[in-house]
């Protein structure tokens, strides 16, 4: 590094600004070798595509995040503000969203050499080839959930039905079969220009819904609604995406260098709009199968500037003089929600007595004794040893995810007694545990409850906690009443193979959010969905609560002019699944864990959704790492500003 002013731990977040690496202007158009601001990482998952279209893999879509812009962005506190977008508007009841596109921006190949202008086609050209089946975007969901686009799914079953008789080298589904011998139904032609998104003119874009959304921004930051050229598109074919010769960039980086499994480097864009907020010049991302072990030894000889710290390394490192002030924690992730659910529908081997299951997952009072013996801090010592109550998640929405009126969702009622509260109580777990016994043994239920809870193995410590967790609950609630069986699923396809399969009794599950609205974490416990299969259940007490959630998330959905009314109803209908214990809330995600880091974090785009986290734009560099006590004070800072500046935007 260029400069070693040492960062003060008092007044971090404007200290960090007066310590940059690079003295010679970070970011500057004049930049030199020498005085260039180059953040270096490392990388141990090779992408399988730079198609920014089709992709929902993290790893993937962080280049397209950083090459292409969208038409709305972040600041770091969570306020949208304008992008490719300058400005728009929305009819009275939200379904046309009308987009007045910033004029001037330019694409550009990986030379930084100008192409095209940036134009309102470019969201049209996306959504037709987001929408054909044949193009297989594993995001085109996005133009149907939450957010529904006329014409959108129709266009997408329309191509899926051309795609199955291509495939099956017929012409026509007129009396045809599939490879199963099914009928395939014939479906009628949609024509992609009918889909919702249009350009009125070159500058003018409008989506029309077939439904309100009054958190119809919130989906812009998705890849799937990123634009891209037509032309180009159309050029490349399939090869587009292939590499970074086959992409064009109008975003705040040009990815100048693509050599798979050696580099990715990614050069600020000169023709960039905005280019006075991006202070990094130069992203090296150096491909290395073993990050994570040597990490940390590369940023301590200087050749990287960020590393993760294993578990098996964090105490040592922060008992060494010469390393525990390099050290420090990531931010708590609020975009993934944790929480244990109860399998209503259990499709395991008969050597767990799925029908006993049965009896004792439609009993609330047994739901209840297992969510209150679940001691869920101490369960997370095992991700989080310093701080397990920065990850505890009371509720399924996470804490400082949305607000309305300046309140955050949680903070509603009547979420809010969970949102202060702690669901463990052992006293309450014994008590529900001899209501549940009698119970069930008037139904002809035989103890102890076998409770079938698998885990991944390829998830580190997965098995540590469910070990931990099953100690707890057969500790308070007795191993003479419930047995909590603890197994290994498969490494690869764990999800099919075992939540999505019904072949678990209970199961930590996750869920992450796709827009800002409490709507988007319903998801999960609706109809046809592969977690808990509540909705198969056939006994009528759990009926009956299924079909109330299911209302009260419909009627919170028709709310589209009062946000607080909105608010409140989807509060009633997540404090439904607490109150009667059919999911257990658990913890938001540790984020990246401990780190090594010359980036503050607080500086860049920040939402719980999309791509903003990805991104290295308002990102500066700086010459060392923060402590933990500098990292847990910008942290406090940027809470606290954060809070002030939704208050504000609320007014």
């Amino acid at each position: 590094m260029n400069v070693s002013r040492k960062l003060t731990a008092l007044g971090l977040a404007g200290a960090m600004a007066l310590s940059l690496a690079g003295c010679g202007g970070a970011g500057s158009d004049d930049a030199t070798a020498e005085n260039a601001s180059v953040y270096r990482e490392l990388y141990s998952s090779e992408v399988t595509t730079l198609n920014y279209l089709i992709t929902s893999k993290q790893v993937e879509y962080k280049v397209g995040a950083n090459v292409v812009d969208c038409l709305v962005e972040y600041d770091n506190y969570g306020n949208i503000i304008p992008s490719l977008a300058e400005s728009w508007e929305h009819n009275e009841d939200m379904t046309e969203w009308t987009f007045h596109i910033r004029q001037g921006v330019k694409w550009v190949d990986k030379d930084g050499k100008e192409v095209a202008d940036v134009t309102a086609n470019d969201w049209v050209s996306t959504a037709q080839y987001v929408n054909d089946a044949r193009n297989d975007s594993s995001t085109q969901y996005m133009y149907n959930t939450g957010a529904v686009v006329h014409n959108a799914e129709a266009y997408y079953d329309y191509t899926a039905y051309l795609l199955t008789l291509e495939t099956l080298g017929i012409s026509t589904g007129e009396n045809a079969v599939d490879e199963d011998g099914e009928p395939i139904e014939v479906v009628d032609p949609v024509d992609a220009s009918s889909i919702g998104v249009t350009a009125k003119d070159d500058y003018t874009l409008v989506y029309t819904l077939d439904q309100p959304c009054p958190f119809f921004l919130s989906v812009l930051s998705y890849t799937s609604y990123m634009p891209v050229y037509g032309p180009f598109l159309e050029e490349c074919g399939d090869q587009f995406g292939l590499d970074n010769e086959n992409l064009l960039y109008n975003g705040a980086y040009i990815l100048s260098s693509y050599e798979p499994q050696q580099e990715r480097v990614l050069t600020k864009n000169q023709s960039y709009w905005d280019k006075d907020n991006v202070f990094i010049d130069e992203i090296d991302s150096i491909y290395n199968a073993e990050a994570l072990s040597v990490g940390v030894s590369m940023y301590q000889s200087g050749e990287v500037d960020y590393a993760q710290v294993s578990a098996d390394l964090l105490d040592s490192m922060l008992a060494d003089e010469s390393t525990k002030n390099l050290v420090h924690g990531s931010r708590p992730d609020n975009s993934f929600s944790y929480f244990y659910c109860f399998n209503f529908d259990p499709n395991f081997d008969e050597a767990y007595e799925p029908e006993n299951w049965k009896l004792a997952v439609n009993n609330e009072n047994f739901r209840k004794a297992v969510m209150a013996s679940l001691d869920r801090v101490k369960a997370l010592t095992v991700l989080q040893p310093y701080d397990p109550e920065s990850l505890l998640n009371n509720t399924i929405t996470p804490a400082n995810f949305a607000t309305a009126a300046g309140l955050d969702y949680t903070q509603y009622e009547p979420l809010k007694g969970y949102t202060d509260g702690d669901s463990f109580d052992a006293t309450k777990a014994v008590e529900y545990r001899d209501a549940a016994r009698a119970e069930l043994e008037a139904e002809g239920a035989t103890f102890p409850i076998k409770v079938l809870m698998p885990y991944n193995p390829s998830t580190a410590n997965w098995d540590k906690e469910c070990q931990v967790v099953e100690q707890q609950i057969e500790g308070v609630l007795g191993s003479d009443f419930i047995d909590i069986i603890v197994e290994a699923g498969p490494e690869t396809g764990f999800l099919s193979a075992v939540r999505s399969s019904g072949d678990y009794a209970l199961m930590k599950c996750n869920w992450g959010a796709d827009y800002a609205d409490p709507q988007t974490w319903t998801e999960p416990f609706v109809a046809d969905g592969t977690y808990m299969f509540w909705d198969l259940s056939e006994d009528p007490t759990t009926q009956d609560l299924y079909n109330q959630y299911i209302s009260m998330v419909d009627q919170a959905a028709s709310i589209y002019d009062d946000d607080q009314a909105r608010y409140n109803a989807f509060a009633q209908a997540e404090a439904l699944l607490i109150d009667h214990a059919v999911v257990i809330p658990f913890s938001i995600s540790s984020g990246d864990g401990y780190l090594i880091s010359d980036l503050n974090p607080m500086e860049g785009e920040f939402a719980p959704y999309g791509v903003a986290l990805q991104r290295y734009k308002y990102q500066k560099l700086y010459d060392t790492s923060m402590s933990m006590e500098e990292f847990d004070t910008a942290y406090a800072e940027w809470e606290e500003a954060r809070t002030k500046s939704i208050a504000e935007a609320a007014e």
